[in-house]
């Protein structure tokens, strides 16, 4: 036998069982095994009865990656045979044992371990055919086959046979996939698949695109454990008596899928934990009022106490959490419009007041104030900012605050950020009800500062026509600013 004539021989030596069987096991008639054999001889590729090539198939495939990638999900070679799925999807996939443990250590221990299956078909009733065959294409051939339909069984079939370098590939897929719409579905999974890089990412669309993500369909199938990690969060774009009716309408769909009736006494057993982390004393009074004191899910003796948190100063301890929702992330900062500080200014009801102007979008949080200059002390104060071209209040808040009887500022905070838009002016305002207290001199009329997200801010600052209680640009109360970019 010339060399030329053994390079046209098949592998498969016709007349052995391999060659004689198709794909099903079915044994194939000696003619049809006859011919296979003369055809290849003559150098031609065969197809068999389950149309598969046979004979020669190597010659044309000049790579290792080519032949291997010709073989997956063929019966040519095959070793084993995986019974994937369930019921009518279920499908009978074959695969070679030496190529599935070079790609997973899973696959290595289930056939080379001290435990290895004997068996040559293997059932994995738990895996989507779709799933496990794009495990397979990659570990044949290094392709990556996936689409929204098929991507999280694969990530999960990836996972289960740890096959990293795919599991990379389905999370990359859903971050480049990532919207709004999709965001608390694929946060479930990402928890689920223990996905900490993807679950963030989620998390910050969640936080940009609060109203958009609790209005998709996917938010109501979320899990308690994944309401309360987002209800924890202190970043979310949305007012509270919006997120509350979110959560409620959660409630009403997981009282559904478990065939409960939808009432309030088992809306608030489902919310469980949930219901103390929304943040009821950030919500104005009014729509308190009108939305979570009439839901029948707060108990008498919390609306009674909560309706008391937003009328009475001090305020009372309160079971729910007071802390306001930064719809910004970020480093805080603080413009300081005074040089020095001196003593006294008094106050009998009327508001200090200043326009300002910024040159970059900004978000002011809160005001820094001068406190008592008799030592120790409590003031109740109310806080605005007013838009000064339309005369529309854009932030208010009545609270309080205790100072040491320094000439240092202390911090009064609105319930949420306020958006600053560049080149309106704007009036702070601040209304205390205390002893006298220590004022700023030295007024600048413009401050430029750097901002930790790169470029520059610029604050002008205005006299405010009217009563002001005497604030000027030069000097009075209201010295500080407190403000994220």
């Amino acid at each position: 036998m010339s060399p030329s004539d053994m390079q046209e021989l098949p592998v498969n030596i016709p007349g052995n069982q391999r060659d004689r069987e198709g794909s099903n096991g079915r044994r194939l008639p000696d003619d049809a095994s006859n011919n296979a054999a003369q055809s290849a001889a003559g150098g031609n590729n065969v197809v068999n009865y389950s149309g598969q090539i046979m004979f020669n198939w190597q010659a044309s495939r000049l790579t290792v990656k080519d032949r291997l990638a010709f073989i997956f999900n063929k019966e040519i070679l095959s070793d084993v045979h995986f019974i994937v799925g369930k019921g009518a999807q279920q499908q009978r996939i074959p695969a070679h044992k030496f190529i599935l443990s070079v790609g997973s250590a899973v696959f290595d221990a289930m056939f080379n371990g001290a435990m290895a299956t004997t068996s040559d078909e293997i059932e994995l009733p738990d895996v989507e055919p779709a799933a496990f065959l794009a495990l397979l294409r990659f570990l044949y051939s290094d392709e990556v086959q996936i689409g929204p339909e098929t991507v999280m069984m694969t990530l999960y079939t990836a996972k289960k046979y740890a096959v990293p370098a795919l599991e990379k590939a389905c999370v990359d897929f859903l971050k480049s996939n990532l919207s709004s719409d999709n965001a608390f579905m694929l946060l479930t999974q990402a928890r689920l698949f223990d996905e900490p890089q993807l679950a963030a990412l989620c998390l910050e669309t969640i936080d940009k695109y609060t109203s958009e993500a609790l209005g998709a369909e996917g938010f109501t199938d979320i899990d308690h454990e994944t309401l309360c990690v987002v209800l924890e969060r202190d970043t979310l774009r949305i007012r509270e008596a919006k997120l509350f009716n979110a959560v409620v309408r959660w409630a009403e769909q997981e009282s559904i899928r478990q065939n409960l009736t939808v009432n309030a006494e088992n809306l608030r057993l489902l919310l469980g934990r949930a219901l103390h982390l929304i943040r009821f004393p950030i919500m104005t009074v009014e729509e308190f009022a009108v939305g979570p004191a009439q839901a029948n899910i707060l108990t008498d003796k919390e609306i009674v106490s909560l309706f008391l948190y937003f009328t009475v100063n001090p305020k009372p301890p309160i079971n729910f959490p007071d802390v306001p929702r930064c719809c910004i992330t970020g480093k805080e900062q603080t413009v300081c419009r005074f040089q020095q500080s001196e003593s006294r200014w008094g106050y009998s009801g009327t508001s200090d007041r200043i326009r300002f102007m910024v040159d970059r979008k900004i978000y002011v949080v809160g005001f820094g104030l001068y406190g008592s200059i008799h030592g120790p002390a409590d003031y109740t104060v109310n806080i605005q900012i007013i838009h000064t071209g339309t005369g529309k209040l854009l932030g208010s808040n009545d609270t309080s605050f205790s100072c040491d009887g320094s000439a240092s500022t202390f911090r009064v905070m609105f319930k949420t950020p306020v958006e600053i838009i560049p080149s309106n002016n704007y009036t702070a305002c601040a209304t205390l009800k205390g002893p006298d207290s220590h004022y700023g001199t030295k007024g600048l009329r413009k401050i430029t500062l750097d901002c930790p997200s790169g470029g520059k801010v610029t604050f002008l600052y205005t006299y405010a026509a009217g009563n002001n209680n005497g604030t000027s640009v030069e000097d009075g109360q209201i010295p500080e600013i407190i403000f994220y970019t």
